[in-house]
């Protein structure tokens, strides 16, 4: 697996209200696989990249097709432990019009919530790898999870593996145990070669306030040495089905800026940043310049809201059809 991207967090069943129905407005939930570093490990495997994911599953049917839905989009589960527990849930309702969607954790004691940092043997989960893919998600989950986030991007920097991180700040998580979501997070991010991190994040974490964009980005280049790398999408919205994504990457010493893109009919945007970040970590394996990697990223996140579910089931060829404009004629 030389070259591969280890990929560290939960797996989560994700069930949701049919189309734009809120939750039990009737007696069906639609079913899927998901989460955050899960979602890149499989967009990953997509594009041909070498894609592992390290996690924990309950020891039952539900953990088990967790474990057969990421495999069988190419990402390697030989580092997915299965024991006693529960999956961990989540449930989504669809915004619709000027409603927005609406997420509701039920996480508490998972098997991966109890059991992660058995996964923290480095010459397990790091082997071979150039890359580590962690999002904030993870060590929000609980105590245990936080302990196994550090100990992993630790060793990955002990070792060599270049960390990419995400830091989706995740409110609710942090509250439920009571966890210093920013201190921990600052302390991922020290370890980070690439960071998928905006102004927000950036004040969340370092508890500073900055006069736009540009110098909070700057003032995480100073605090954070490691760093080589931030990366960051913006998002308009006309309503919940119209908005606009624009892409930026940003080193110590040159910006770019991807094209604007209109996304008019959004099917389901939960898991595009993660197709954002798993596209630009497969433009950075393939040594693409940082424009087309920038390029690439935000075309995979576009199309990830054409796709129901957490995972962004796309290829190759969709993305670079929709990097250069491609048609909508039905493909024959």
């Amino acid at each position: 697996m030389a070259g591969s991207v280890v990929c560290f967090g939960e797996l989560l069943i994700r069930l949701s209200g049919p189309g734009h129905q809120r939750l039990l407005q009737t007696p069906s939930l639609d079913v899927a696989i998901g989460g955050a570093e899960a979602n890149v490990a499989v967009c990953l495997a997509r594009f041909g990249d070498k894609a592992r994911m390290a996690s924990v599953v309950a020891d039952n049917e539900l953990g088990q097709a967790a474990i057969a839905e990421i495999r069988k989009h190419g990402v390697d589960t030989g580092l997915v432990l299965q024991t006693k527990g529960r999956m961990g849930l989540y449930f989504l309702s669809h915004g619709a019009v000027s409603r927005p969607s609406a997420v509701l954790y039920d996480r508490a004691d998972s098997a991966f919530a109890k059991s992660a940092a058995d996964l923290t043997v480095p010459a397990e989960v790091l082997a071979g790898a150039e890359w580590l893919h962690v999002s904030g998600v993870t060590p929000a989950v609980g105590p245990e999870a936080s302990k196994a986030a550090l100990a992993l991007v630790e060793a990955a920097t002990q070792t060599g593996v270049k960390v990419s991180f995400d830091g989706n700040y995740r409110a609710q998580l942090w509250a439920a145990w009571a966890g210093d979501g920013p201190a921990i997070l600052k302390q991922i991010l020290s370890h980070a070669t690439l960071a998928f991190i905006n102004e927000r994040d950036v004040e969340l974490i370092l508890g500073e306030r900055f006069a736009g964009r540009e110098a909070a980005l700057q003032r995480a280049f100073e605090v954070f040495p490691r760093l080589q790398w931030i990366a960051a999408t913006t998002r308009t919205l006309a309503s919940v089905t119209h908005q606009g994504l624009q892409g930026e990457m940003v080193s110590r010493t040159e910006r770019y800026v991807s094209k604007d893109h209109e996304l008019a009919g959004v099917v389901d945007r939960i898991g595009a940043g993660d197709a954002f970040a798993a596209g630009l970590l497969h433009g950075l394996l393939s040594q693409h310049e940082p424009q087309a990697c920038l390029e690439f990223a935000v075309a995979s996140a576009v199309i990830k809201h054409s796709i129901p579910g957490d995972f962004n089931l796309t290829n190759l060829q969709d993305v670079t059809e929709a990097m250069a404009g491609g048609g909508l004629d039905v493909r024959r």
